[in-house]
């Protein structure tokens, strides 16, 4: 697969100037939202919630995620075919790297210097180098990959398959599959447990959640989400946040306009917070009591109180929300 290259801002010598920004960018307070329909990712005020700016990108932007630095936001525009590269502390869309075939779901290496990327339609997991800006191998997984999330130890990045109902184990040095976890229908994101003993996947077409023990790669538990009034077909599970005591989960149910809250320890629902319509994402801030989600329907983001799971209000974000990113 070939990479092509373009600059939206003036020519850039790798990441030097970028990098420069760094120690201006940290802990800016704004909120990211990647906004499908507008090809902008929006930023609001972390404080006021009021919109600061809409960032133009590529073509329909989802997957947002920082540097591990925060000086950079990578953002993956599936009709663009790009990765596009936004700079955190102007505000503005400064690189982009293109030729990217259909770029889903992605994840950096620990040390930020390399990009795993799901490509839907070639069904392959693509390692892109940062600093030369190219695609370096692939792999071959399951039909229609999705999620993907790399170890903290860099060595292992796990990758949903939609049309398999699998994740799949990919060795990041051999760059080979390991094996193949069959979990509930449409499999889309993942969340690894701090002590990586759990992993955590959303299962859009199955009402559930599967949580895989890392040892052994097979599936230990399932939880299935029931809120009242709705039949299962339409509750679609997708975007989690797992707090960092690993005791809380919030899980996006899609067409149910909730997101569930999960006692972890017990593997009960605790509660159904009911949100704008079709959640896809959430994302927590530093401190925990606000939950932010995206909901792609409504075209807003619901605020929430975590102490009482109540939702504080609701903010215009672009038409199609989808993917949430705090710098705090």
């Amino acid at each position: 697969m070939r990479l092509t290259h373009f600059r939206v801002a003036m020519p850039l010598l790798a990441f030097s100037l970028l990098a420069s920004s760094a120690v201006f960018a940290k802990d800016t307070g704004y909120i990211f939202i990647s906004s499908e329909e507008d090809d902008v990712v929006t930023v609001l005020d972390g404080k006021t919630f009021e919109k600061v700016k809409a960032i133009e990108t590529a073509e329909r932007p989802r997957h947002i995620q920082f540097s591990p630095d925060h000086s950079l936001l990578y953002v993956a525009c599936g009709d663009g075919e790009s990765v596009d590269i936004i700079d955190v502390a102007k505000l503005e869309d400064v690189d982009r790297i293109k030729g990217i075939e259909d770029p889903e779901a992605f994840d950096l290496s620990p040390d930020g210097k390399t990009l795993y990327i799901s490509l839907e339609d070639d069904s392959m997991l693509g390692t892109i180098d940062l600093a030369a800006q190219e695609m370096t191998q692939t792999v071959e997984v399951g039909g229609e990959p999705e999620g993907v999330l790399v170890t903290p130890d860099g060595k292992t990045a796990y990758v949903t398959s939609e049309s398999a109902n699998s994740v799949h184990v990919v060795d990041l040095a051999s760059n080979t599959v390991q094996a193949s976890i069959v979990v509930g229908a449409r499999p889309r994101r993942l969340v690894l447990t701090p002590d990586g003993k759990d992993l955590w996947v959303s299962s859009e077409l199955d009402a559930s959640a599967s949580i895989i023990d890392v040892a052994t790669n097979t599936v230990k538990q399932k939880i299935t989400f029931a809120p009242d009034g709705f039949r299962k077909e339409d509750i679609t599970p997708v975007g989690m946040a797992l707090t960092k005591d690993a005791k809380t989960l919030y899980i996006t149910l899609g067409r149910a306009n909730r997101v569930a809250v999960v006692d972890v320890a017990s593997r009960e629902v605790k509660d159904y917070i009911l949100v704008g319509n079709r959640p896809w994402n959430v994302a927590l801030t530093r401190d925990e009591a606000t939950l932010f989600v995206a909901n792609g329907l409504s075209d807003d983001v619901s605020i929430v109180q975590t102490a009482d799971n109540k939702v504080l209000k609701s903010m215009p974000a672009g038409r199609v929300p989808y993917m949430i990113a705090i710098d705090d």
